[in-house]
């Protein structure tokens, strides 16, 4: 019994490994982007938590620097002469406590 293949036989063998071969990468590139695909929706949902959170943070933030701006405007009156001693003593005493309520509120 003899076999005889021709340069198209070997050719169309050789094709049709070669499809195999594509195959056999293309489900472990499909298996590997599922798998980033999932990992990477868990880090979009981590940087949405992360993302509100800066956000808040960013409101009290803005809030405690308009406190401290009014603040510090009121010392630069009472410098200038245009309120009494008092009323100065209690502004800067009220620049510390927004100060102060920054610091515990990041803790």
């Amino acid at each position: 019994m003899e076999i005889t293949l021709s340069l198209k036989d070997m050719g169309i063998l050789l094709i049709g490994i070669g499809l195999i071969v594509l195959l056999m990468y293309s489900i472990v590139f499909v298996k590997n982007l599922i798998q980033t695909i999932k990992v990477t929706n868990k880090i979009l949902e981590d940087s949405k938590v992360i993302t509100s959170i800066a956000a808040d943070r960013a409101k009290e933030i803005d809030s405690i620097v308009g406190d401290v701006s009014v603040s510090v405007g009121s010392i630069t009156e009472s410098i200038k002469g245009n309120q009494s001693a008092l009323k100065a003593l209690s502004t800067i005493v009220n620049t510390f406590g927004a100060i102060k309520s920054l610091f515990n509120k990041e803790k």
